[in-house]
């Protein structure tokens, strides 16, 4: 199953209190039950501004289905080709 990177830009997402990440958090998952269990949210990175997600999902279509029932934004949505980390480098 795919991976995808959904880009959110969201203003001054990086002083969300912690009771408006569980409020985000709770609609995100309510959206995924109601969807069924083809698209999973794996977590997700929060800076200033964006908020960075990595799914599963079949396609793209899934996680814009998601974004619009959540009312999130998903500026930019890349499928996932592979993954590099420091064991990368070892042969």
């Amino acid at each position: 199953m795919p991976k995808y990177l959904v880009e959110r830009e969201i203003k001054d997402t990086g002083k969300l209190s912690t009771d408006d990440i569980q409020t985000i958090s709770q609609k995100s998952c309510d959206v995924l039950t109601e969807m069924g269990p083809q698209i999973q949210w794996v977590h997700s990175y929060i800076t200033d501004n964006k908020v960075y997600c990595v799914y599963i999902a079949p396609n793209e279509e899934m996680i814009k289905e998601h974004a619009e029932k959540g009312g999130f934004p998903s500026n930019v949505i890349s499928e996932i080709k592979s993954i590099i980390d420091p064991t990368s480098a070892e042969r």
